[in-house]
């Protein structure tokens, strides 16, 4: 089980890591779908969130403070979930259904990310 435990959060870290990577190298666009959804100061909030994302999915995948890790998850996850998609405000059909999908993706997402916090440390093979 422990095993398993290590291979899972490694998976959950390099989601994170991979998440906040693209928010810098697609920061112009992804500003630019912040200012659309009036996310203020949006070049400074996707710099913020990819931090976030970063330092999550590394404190996550190493096992070091993890509890932490999950904070920053959460501060990432409940304000972008209902800014970045809030499907009951979309007109367009295709759109409204994206935005619903990647709405309770994150739901789920911080769900897990709580249990994280749950779960006693130090965690098996850790740093």
């Amino acid at each position: 089980m422990d095993v398993a435990f290590l291979i899972g959060r490694i998976i959950v870290g390099i989601f994170y890591i991979n998440s906040g990577i693209r928010q810098f190298t697609n920061l112009k666009m992804q500003s630019a779908h912040a200012a659309s959804k009036g996310v203020p100061l949006p070049n400074i909030a996707v710099s913020f969130t990819g931090l976030l994302l970063l330092a999550g999915g590394a404190l996550i995948g190493l096992g070091f403070y993890p509890a932490i890790g999950a904070i920053c998850i959460l501060v990432f996850l409940l304000p972008t979930t209902f800014m970045m998609h809030n499907f009951w405000a979309v007109q367009d059909p295709k759109q409204k259904m994206s935005d619903m999908v990647n709405f309770f993706k994150n739901w789920a997402l911080m769900g897990y990310t709580l249990m994280i916090v749950a779960i006693p440390q130090p965690w098996p093979f850790s740093v």
